[in-house]
């Protein structure tokens, strides 16, 4: 089937969107926010205000393009909260794996294959290819690894302006530019459990529900570096619930399940930092945005857990 729907100016996009019953309190307004943000973007939005089950998807009675757009604002604050805290837990993973591989382990712990599982489970070869591909290493004629040209990073310039042996840096240096999916990669693939779980304690969790929790923070983290809606998003890569955490979530895959995963971590990380109090105040200002289409159940603020 060939696609043959044209492109809509602005004012046929409001008029499309009021055929389909929207309604609009100020449409010069809404061409500024079409204009800057776009009806496909919009769209997405949308969808909770429509019976997609009737031919051409009528807005149901009392839609409004403004309570559309307090939704996606809403979800574009979410994703800003999410990644305040995906910071946070990224920078405590890098720290948690050069203090608990490197005390024990020496400073290049990671060029060693003993430390991690055996192929074809981690391919610790094309782990080390790969950061080397990111150095920008390159045998000079002496055949020694030497950068091309200078890193992005200035401690990983004077790594190499002083030293030629090893030729990557200590993992304090190099955990600091690898980012989440690489860093909760190297950690599931530690062959040593004390070790992960060593690590995991520091978190409030054990290492199995640490494994689950990085592998669905990293996929969020990719959704809100890319601008994705993650507002009532159901996770493709989510984490088994633990036993203590079952009163407050059934399933791993919604947005609530992952607030409740990044303010359980913010708890051990950086108690003070009035995480949770951010996530209440942008909820209570956004009064459209549905929770139970995030998974929040109704007497969530009643829980212990969150402690408002």
């Amino acid at each position: 089937m060939k696609y043959a729907k044209p492109a809509l100016s602005i004012q046929g996009q409001i008029a499309k969107l009021k055929t389909r019953g929207l309604l609009f309190s100020d449409e010069k307004a809404a061409e500024h926010h079409l204009r800057y943000i776009g009806y496909y973007r919009l769209s997405a939005y949308a969808l909770f205000f429509q019976n997609s089950g009737q031919p051409g998807k009528p807005f149901k009675p009392g839609a409004t393009f403004e309570r559309i757009l307090e939704i996606y604002d809403f979800d574009r604050n979410l994703r800003l909260l999410a990644l305040d805290a995906i910071e946070r837990i990224e920078v405590a993973l890098r720290g948690a794996l050069s203090n608990e591989m490197g005390r024990n382990h020496g400073p290049h712990w990671f060029m060693e294959q003993r430390h991690f599982f055996p192929p074809p489970q981690f391919d610790h070869a094309d782990f080390l290819a790969k950061l080397r591909g990111e150095f920008l290493l390159e045998p000079d004629n002496r055949g020694a690894l030497k950068p091309r040209r200078p890193h992005q990073e200035v401690f990983i310039n004077h790594y190499y302006a002083k030293y030629g042996e090893p030729d990557l840096p200590p993992s304090w240096m190099t955990c600091e530019t690898l980012p989440l999916g690489r860093l909760s990669l190297v950690y599931r693939n530690l062959c040593s459990r004390p070790a992960r779980q060593n690590m995991a304690a520091s978190f409030g969790a054990d290492e199995s529900m640490l494994r689950g929790w990085l592998h669905t923070l990293n996929y969020v983290r990719n959704l809100c570096a890319h601008h994705s809606r993650l507002w009532n998003r159901k996770m493709v890569i989510k984490f088994t619930v633990a036993k203590q955490h079952r009163q407050l979530i059934s399933t791993g895959d919604s947005a609530y399940a992952v607030l409740v995963v990044m303010h359980e971590l913010l708890r051990h990380i950086t108690p003070r930092a009035h995480w949770r109090e951010r996530l209440l105040e942008l909820i209570t200002t956004h009064p459209a945005a549905p929770l139970n289409a995030m998974g929040f159940p109704a007497n969530w603020q009643s829980e212990p857990f969150w402690n408002f």
